[in-house]
C-alpha cells in the first residue's frame, strides 16, 4: 500500500519508505525517498536529510547542507529539530540563540529539549525566569496532546 501511496507522490509515505530503507541500511535509497518527500514539503523529511547529510549516509558529509534541512525543518515546527540547532548554537558560541531555540521545542512539548534547558541554565545562558516560563509553557503543550 505505501508503493501505491509513492506513486502519487505522497510525501509521508516517501518519508516512511526512506526510514525503512535506512534501517535496511541502504542509505542511498533513504536518501532519494526523503530527498524526495522534501521537496514535496514534508518537514520530517528535511529532518532526516539533515541527519543523512550530517553523518554522510547515502550522499557525502556536508555540514552546511544538514544545517539547512535542520533550519528548515524547526521552520516548519519540528522540535527535534530546534534542539540539534540549539546544540549547533551552543558549539559555535550563539549562546542566546541556543536558548531560543530550546525554549521553542520546549513550548513545542520537547522533552529533551528540558534536559538541555536545565543544562543551559547550570552553565548560565538561561535565565531562572525563562526556565520557569518555558516549564509551564511545556507542561501546557504536554497536557494538551
Amino acid at each position: 500500500q505505501r508503493m501505491k501511496r509513492i506513486e502519487v507522490n505522497d510525501p509521508v509515505a516517501m518519508w516512511r519508505e526512506g526510514i525503512e530503507q535506512f534501517k535496511k541500511g541502504d542509505y542511498s535509497s533513504a536518501f532519494e525517498y526523503s530527498k524526495k518527500a522534501a521537496e514535496l514539503g514534508y518537514v520530517g523529511a528535511h529532518f532526516m536529510l539533515a541527519g543523512l547529510y550530517r553523518d554522510g549516509h547515502g550522499v557525502e558529509m556536508d555540514e552546511k547542507t544538514s544545517i539547512h534541512h535542520t533550519e528548515v525543518a524547526a521552520i516548519g515546527g519540528h522540535p527535534d529539530a530546534r534542539c540539534n540547532l540549539a546544540s549547533y548554537e551552543e558549539r559555535t558560541g550563539n549562546l542566546k540563540r541556543a536558548a531560543r531555540h530550546l525554549i521553542i521545542a520546549a513550548t513545542q512539548g520537547s522533552d529533551e529539549s528540558i534536559k538541555f534547558l536545565m543544562h543551559g541554565f547550570k552553565k548560565g545562558f538561561v535565565s531562572k525566569d525563562d526556565l520557569a516560563a518555558t516549564l509551564r509553557a511545556h507542561q501546557a503543550a504536554v497536557d494538551a496532546t
